[in-house]
């Protein structure tokens, strides 16, 4: 055990390092108890389930502080202690009591005020103790979000069961939910969170978590030396698995330390034990059974093997072995610990899939001592690919829900599983994006108050009914922002003031039906907050069609007179395009006798404030204008480029890139959907691409969506065939001549698409070798060095330009870095390539989660690309090729790799010798492999079983 003082100040780096969000908790008399159920200066939640609330206490093994669930439930289930008979000194204290869910599909604990993207260890404890007295041991699910976890099988009424998982969570908190399977009352005994920092486990991405199988410490002499917070700061919980009949124990007393960067952090006190066969010249062997269960019935795991040399050897002594799984090698070299340092061999994909996992340990010939393990990690893996409710409208309906108390069945995710969505709502599914809320029927719900302002935070309602409630108040303006919203029913409610102009005007122009009736205190007149109930019929029946008519006229007219106006008609149809139309303007033609002649359709500026609410949201901005976020009438989501008034580089631009947008059509090209000359007034209408810029996810403080390298490599290959097609496809050929990652546009299903045509210029497609200039336009960092002297760029501008967002996303670094007084990408590249490790260069947000090969073959695509003479670089149709190896290389990794391949070490290197032109050798700290999987976990009695139990 640690001193307090130790503990108090690895709590306090612990804090300061993670957890500038983290709330102080509230120190009441008899424990430690949490405010509004926050973590504590740690960053832990440890909840004891079934105790009194407003009790809690503190542990005496572990001093860590337990508190009550119920600020972490919505008050349903029911509180039990077990059974008498099974209250034992042996188990410990939150075993004693538990909280059941005998009513309801789904039970949730919610734990807040999390940092999202961090990584946490989840874990979930369970001891039946016949509590309810019927004998009846019970089976659930358990899942994670809207992920599932596992299913939980009681066994025995005096067995504890632990689940654990590592996963990355996306938001700033996550539900734990029990689903009722009609196999028994779910329940749960206990509840832990812990943080852990992004660099260890590297098998836990977005997209998949780990498991836990078991968590073994090789050494001790006792079954009851179970290791767990303060020797471990994560709490990792650390059973003893012993079998003193095969093997002998090796110890120290010294401090085992960690190597630098270490990526598990396996504690002292575990590695300061190790074993080694009794008999000196056999193997050392241990094995555990798979758990099967119908949702997996053969699964597959990875492991963490942890060692560290315990004696100090003489110079002529060798301790030296490898790892065999079923007679195969898992690891394809010899490994030799190092003394009193931690070190892992790990696998970063599954083992192929047995019923049982033979592990042998085997000294090499060289060796003259035998081999030692000091613990290991076992771990299935969960898929955390499942999508649950978009964030804002999930937020929404849980501030919804806990404002107006709802105790309908809404507990976790509102409509993920779908079987499982919340009562009285409707939910759009999408495999391009994650679900919403359409449709919220509160009739009659009982609800007071005023009108939460969270109902304006579901922007993909369209049916919305809070009518025969008691609501009293305003109605809220913001409402009228609702982009979708059709129907609003407000009617029996005790609501007051006037219906705000925002709404009046959506019921004008025909886009929301509004039903307020039967709200004696509404104003439904400027004038006058009296009126009556005949009076308000009044301005939907006399007033509110007398304004339509005005209006109507007023359209009519002002059409008629631009319609005398205009050279000649002008098409609103969305089609394809008249080649020689939109080619004939040349460089000196006016802006007027040009743009009428596009195809595509046509707005007034009038059209443009109410699509984009008045031009309320900014999307972007760059030396043409600003891009706004609107609105067509038919709720299609648009992004509007507005021209500064005062660019004349931005007529020329505006002119040059409506033209290219009316003719140029291939899917990785962003689509012109109109465009406006309105006066002075000028934009281009075009589809919204809702992931925003490549640049915006690979950034280094980027608060986007992460990008994985298999993600990178399919938005590389799809943005060198958009530009594959300006170079080849279209008539005349265009050079895009401002290539980079702020121009490359990603939709919902982060398919990339070019963007931005106003520097662009066509080529003679027989004789493609310039364009002839006398300007020189990019971006510094993209621009073509040989451009840069001769001014007539060339297609390689364009290939050089690609190079360097190539090497963005492989380094997710900038393409100058300017905190090196603006360094070329490609001149830092090559300096740590030199080095001799590829892995220098990598983005480390991958953490390693990519086949070393296809990120060599990468690098190796962008440094042709690079090449300072163009003559030298590939063309885009041969740089679409060669990603497209790339991606194949990644794909065999995925499907067809043999079971060494994908085990680590955390110093080992590989030297590639096919990519050597620094002429060094690459390091790579991997050693790459495969192997298919899906699984499960199992964790044995804590505090009775020797090493692993079947389940």
């Amino acid at each position: 055990m640690t001193s307090s003082s130790l503990e108090r100040s690895t709590a306090r780096a612990m804090a300061a390092r993670l957890w500038l969000r983290i709330l102080c908790i509230a120190v009441a008399t008899g424990g430690v108890l949490q405010a509004r159920a926050q973590p504590d200066l740690k960053g832990f939640i440890s909840i004891d389930c079934g105790i009194e609330a407003k009790t809690g206490y503190v542990d005496d093994m572990t001093t860590l502080s337990y508190v009550p669930d119920d600020g972490f439930t919505d008050g349903a289930g029911t509180n039990h202690n077990i059974s008498v008979e099974y209250m034992t000194p042996s188990i410990s204290k939150r075993y004693h009591n538990l909280r059941s869910f005998p009513d309801g599909a789904r039970s949730c604990y919610t734990l807040r005020s999390l940092v999202p993207g961090l990584k946490y260890l989840i874990r979930a404890v369970f001891m039946y103790g016949n509590y309810d007295g019927l004998n009846k041991l019970p089976v659930f699910d358990l899942y994670i979000g809207v992920d599932f976890l596992t299913t939980v099988n009681i066994t025995r009424p005096d067995g504890a069961a632990l689940e654990e998982a590592i996963v990355v969570v996306p938001d700033d908190f996550v539900q734990v939910c029990l689903v009722n399977t009609g196999a028994g009352t779910p329940f749960i005994s206990g509840l832990d969170l812990r943080p852990l920092k992004s660099t260890l486990y590297p098998q836990v991405t977005e997209t998949q978590g780990l498991s836990l199988f078991g968590r073994w410490n090789f050494g001790p002499t006792s079954n009851t030396e179970i290791i767990r917070y303060p020797e471990d700061p994560h709490d990792r919980v650390w059973l003893p698995w012993i079998n003193p009949t095969d093997w002998a124990v090796i110890s120290t007393t010294l401090t085992v330390q960690h190597i630098e960067n270490d990526i598990f952090e396996a504690p002292s006190s575990v590695m300061r034990t190790a074993i080694t066969p009794r008999n000196a010249s056999a193997n050392l062997q241990f094995s555990w059974e798979a758990y099967t269960q119908p949702k997996d019935p053969v699964p597959g795991y990875i492991a963490n093997f942890h060692f560290a040399e315990l004696q100090l050897l003489p110079s002529n002594a060798v301790r030296e072995f490898r790892i065999n799984l079923n007679g195969r090698p898992v690891y394809n070299e010899s490994y030799k610990p190092t003394y009193l340092y931690t070190d892992a061999i790990f696998n970063r994909k599954p083992f192929l899939r047995y019923l049982m996992y033979n592990i042998s340990i085997n000294a090499t010939a060289n060796s003259t001592l035998p081999p030692i393990i000091n613990a290991v990690e076992v771990f299935s893996i969960i898929p955390t690919t499942s999508v649950g409710t978009d964030s804002h409208d999930a937020s929404a309906m849980m501030e919804i829900k806990a404002k107006y108390e709802m105790k309908k069945n809404w507990v976790g995710d509102p409509c993920v599983p779908n079987t499982l969505a919340w009562d009285r709502l409707t939910c759009s599914y999408s495999s391009s994006s994650r679900p919403r809320i359409t449709s919220l029927n509160m009739s009659s719900s009982g609800l007071t108050g005023d009108i939460s302002s969270s109902f304006t935070s579901l922007k993909a309602v369209q049916y919305l009914n809070l009518s025969n409630n008691n609501l009293t108040g305003s109605i809220p303006d913001a409402l009228s922002q609702l982009p979708s919203l059709t129907v609003l029913d407000l009617t029996g409610n005790q609501l007051s003031g006037s219906i705000p102009y925002g709404l009046l005007k959506r019921i004008q122009d025909g886009s929301l039906d509004l039903r307020y009736g039967n709200n004696p205190n509404l104003c439904t007149n400027g004038n006058s907050c009296q009126l009556a109930e005949r009076k308000n019929k009044l301005v939907i029946y006399i007033v509110v069609p007398i304004v339509l008519v005005v209006v109507i006229v007023s359209i009519a007219v002002i059409f008629f007179c631009l319609r005398t106006r205009r050279p000649g008609p002008v098409s609103n149809s969305i089609g394809p395009q008249n080649e020689k139309k939109a080619n004939a303007p040349k460089n000196g033609d006016q802006m007027h006798s040009s743009l009428p002649r596009l195809e595509n359709r046509r707005f007034t500026y009038q059209e443009l404030e109410m699509m984009t609410n008045n031009f309320q949201q900014e999307l972007g901005r760059g030396g043409f204008g600003c891009v706004y976020d609107g609105f067509l009438e038919d709720h299609t989501r648009v992004a509007v480029k507005l021209m500064f008034k005062n660019s004349q580089q931005g007529d020329k631009e505006f002119l040059a890139e409506a033209q290219i947008l009316t003719r140029i059509h291939h899917k990785n090209l962003v689509s012109m959907i109109g465009y406006s000359k309105d006066g002075d007034n000028m934009a281009l209408v075009y589809e919204y691409m809702p992931e925003g810029t490549l640049h915006e996810h690979i950034a280094e403080n980027s608060n986007r969506r992460f990008l994985p390298w298999r993600q990178r490599l399919l938005i590389a290959l799809e943005s060198a065939q958009g530009l594959e097609y300006l170079h080849k496809g279209c008539n005349p050929p265009l050079i895009h001549r401002d290539v980079k990652t702020t121009n490359i546009l990603l939709n919902a299903m982060l398919e990339a698409k070019i963007a931005d045509f106003g520097l662009s210029k066509a080529f003679n497609q027989n004789n493609d070798t310039h364009v002839s200039t006398n300007t020189l336009v990019g971006t510094p960092g993209y621009v073509d060095p040989e451009y840069l002297m001769t001014m007539q760029p060339t297609t390689k501008s364009d290939v050089y330009s690609f190079g360097i967002v190539l090497l963005e996303l492989v380094t997710g670094k900038s393409a100058l870095l300017k905190d090196l007084d603006n360094t070329s990408i490609i001149q830092w590249v090559e300096q740590h390539l030199v080095r001799g490790n590829i892995e220098d260069v990598v983005d480390a947000r991958m953490h390693g989660d990519h086949d070393i090969n296809s990120v060599w073959k990468a690098i190796d695509i962008a440094l042709k690309c690079t090449m300072q003479e163009s003559a030298r670089r590939p063309t885009m149709t041969d740089v679409v090729a060669l990603l497209q190896e790339c991606i194949e290389l990644e794909n065999k990794c995925s499907k067809y790799g043999n079971m060494t391949s994908h085990f680590y070490t955390t110093n080992s290197e590989n030297h590639h010798s096919s990519y050597n032109m620094y002429n060094v050798d690459q390091s790579t700290n991997v050693i790459q492999s495969d192997d298919a999987f899906e699984v499960r976990h199992d964790i044995a009695r804590v505090s009775m079983d020797i090493g692993p139990v079947a389940r």
